[in-house]
C-alpha cells in the first residue's frame, strides 16, 4: 500500500472515531455541565442569613422579671451601635420583632437590637408607679437599663450610640427612659404615647385614663420639671426625641402629641415655635424644634387620619434617619437631610368587599434601577382586617404591621418588572386600603 492510500484509510479511522465518540462526549458533557453550573452558582450565592432572635437570661438585674430578646445581624458594624424596640400593651419583644421592620434595618446598616417583654397582667410597661419614674427607682426600666448595659458589654457595642424606640406602652416607655437616663440614651422615638409621668398614679394601678384621655395639661415648664426630676442634679446633655401620633388616636388620645412636644421643648430649652415644618408625605406634617436638619433636638410628626395604629410601613426608617444609624451625622444641621426616597416602587392596591370578607390584589413595580431579591412589601391593614389566606406571597403577621414576602419562583424583581399577588381576608366593617406600602425599607408611591 502506498503512502498515500496509507494516509487516506487513517482519516478515514480518524472521522469514523471522532463520529463514534463525539456523541458519547456530548452526552457526557450534558450530565456533567449542569452539575458544574450549579455548583459555580452555589459558590457564587451569598450565604444564607443565620441571624436569628435570641433570648437572653441572667442579664443582670431585673427587679419586674421582663424577658429579654436579641437581634444580632450577620454583619455589625466594629463598635455596633444600640436600639432598645419597645412593645405595646398586649404584645411581647418577638411580636414587636416580626411586625415592625426594625430588624430587617438592622440587617442593612448594623445595628443590633433588643426587644423587652412585659411579664405582668395585660403584656404593659410599667409607666405610672412612683419607682418607675425616678432613674434606678426600680420596675421595669431598670430591668431595661441591664438589658443595654449586657449588649454593650457582651458585643462590643458602642456606649455614645444607644437609641430607644417603641409604640404605645412601649413609647410611653420610650419617654419614661429618656427621662430616667439622659446618660443612657441619646434619642428616642415615641409612636403614639405620652409624656413622661403623664401616666402616673399612686393607688398601685397601671393605667390613668385622665392621660389617656388627653384631658392632663400642664405648663411646657411643669412639664419639663417632672423630667428633670426623674434624675436630679443631672446636667449632662439630654437626648432628642422624635414624636409619632395620629390625630384619631382613641386610645392615647391626640393632645399627649402637643404635651410631648412642650415637655421636651423646655427640657432642651428651645423654642416652641417649629424652625421648620414640612409634609414628607401627604398625610404626614412635620415640625422640628431647635433646628432644621435630620437630627434636630425635637422633631415631631402628626398623621391626620391615622388612629392607633404605629408604627406602620416607612415610619421605621424615619426613626432610623433621625438617630443617624443609616450614615447620616447626628447633630441639628442647618438644612435637612435627604429622606428615604420614595419612588423606588409602586404599588396599586385593588379591594373586592362583601359583608364580612374581602379579596386584595397587590401589583407592585419596582421603578428602581436595580433588580431586588427576596423583597418584602410592609403595610398596615386598617383595624378589625384579618388576612385568612393569600397567593404569590407569605404574609406575616395576618393582621396590623404585615409583611409580605415573596414565593420561590417571584423573589426576583428585575428593574422595572412588576410583581402581582394578593390575599383574602375577614373584616369587621372597615373595607379601607393601608395608608402606606415600604419594599424593602423603601417608602413606595400608590396608584
Amino acid at each position: 500500500m502506498s503512502d498515500r492510500s496509507v494516509q487516506q484509510a487513517e482519516t478515514i479511522v480518524r472521522r469514523r472515531s471522532l463520529r463514534s465518540v463525539g456523541p458519547r462526549l456530548t452526552a457526557l458533557l450534558g450530565g456533567v455541565l449542569p452539575l458544574l453550573g450549579a455548583l459555580l452558582l452555589a459558590l457564587a450565592a451569598p450565604p444564607a442569613s443565620a441571624a436569628t432572635l435570641t433570648e437572653v437570661t441572667n442579664f443582670g438585674t431585673n427587679p419586674s422579671n421582663l424577658r429579654m430578646h436579641l437581634y444580632v445581624p450577620d454583619t455589625v458594624r466594629a463598635r455596633p451601635p444600640v436600639l432598645v424596640a419597645v412593645h405595646y400593651c398586649t404584645g411581647s419583644g418577638p411580636a414587636f420583632h416580626s411586625g415592625t421592620e426594625f430588624a430587617s434595618l438592622a440587617d442593612r446598616y448594623g445595628f443590633i437590637v433588643v426587644y423587652p417583654s412585659a411579664t405582668r397582667s395585660g403584656n404593659c410597661f410599667d409607666v405610672s408607679s412612683p419607682q418607675a419614674l425616678r432613674r434606678d427607682g426600680g420596675s421595669d426600666p431598670v430591668g431595661i437599663r441591664s438589658m443595654v448595659n449586657h449588649v454593650l458589654q457582651r458585643h462590643n457595642a458602642d456606649p455614645q450610640r444607644v437609641f430607644v424606640t417603641g409604640a404605645s406602652s412601649g413609647a410611653m416607655m420610650t419617654n419614661v427612659l429618656l427621662g430616667n437616663y439622659p446618660d443612657v440614651f441619646k434619642a428616642g422615638a415615641a409612636f403614639a404615647g405620652v409624656p413622661h409621668s403623664c401616666f402616673a398614679t399612686t393607688d398601685g394601678s397601671g393605667w390613668n385614663s385622665a392621660c389617656a384621655n388627653g384631658t392632663v395639661n400642664r405648663t411646657p415648664q411643669q412639664w419639663g420639671d417632672l423630667v428633670r426630676a426623674a434624675y436630679p442634679g443631672y446636667s449632662g446633655p439630654r437626648p432628642r426625641i422624635q414624636i409619632w401620633h395620629g390625630t384619631e388616636d382613641g386610645t392615647l388620645r391626640y393632645p399627649n402629641f402637643t404635651e410631648q412636644i412642650e415637655q421636651w421643648t423646655n427640657v432642651h430649652g428651645v423654642s416652641q415655635t417649629p424652625a421648620r415644618t414640612d409634609r414628607p408625605q401627604s398625610n404626614w406634617t412635620r415640625t422640628r424644634y431647635g433646628g432644621t436638619g435630620d437630627q434636630a433636638p425635637v422633631e415631631a410628626i402628626s398623621l391626620q387620619g391615622v388612629g392607633h395604629s404605629l408604627p406602620t410601613s416607612g415610619m421605621a426608617a424615619r426613626a432610623v434617619t433621625f438617630f443617624g444609624l443609616d450614615g447620616t451625622t447626628p447633630g441639628p444641621g442647618p438644612d435637612p437631610e435627604p429622606e428615604p426616597t420614595p419612588g423606588a416602587c409602586r404599588v396599586d392596591y385593588a379591594v373586592s368587599a362583601w359583608n364580612t370578607g374581602l379579596t386584595a390584589t397587590v401589583t407592585v413595580t419596582n421603578t428602581g434601577s436595580a433588580p431586588l431579591s427576596n423583597w418584602s412589601l410592609a403595610f398596615t391593614l386598617p383595624a378589625g382586617q384579618t388576612i385568612t389566606s393569600g397567593w404569590g406571597a407569605t404574609y406575616s403577621p395576618a393582621s396590623g404591621a404585615v409583611t409580605a414576602t415573596p414565593a420561590a419562583y417571584n423573589a426576583t424583581l428585575a428593574a422595572g418588572a412588576v410583581v402581582r399577588f394578593g390575599f383574602q381576608a375577614a373584616h369587621t366593617g372597615d373595607t379601607g386600603e393601608p395608608a402606606s406600602f415600604t419594599l424593602n425599607g423603601t417608602a413606595c408611591t400608590t396608584v
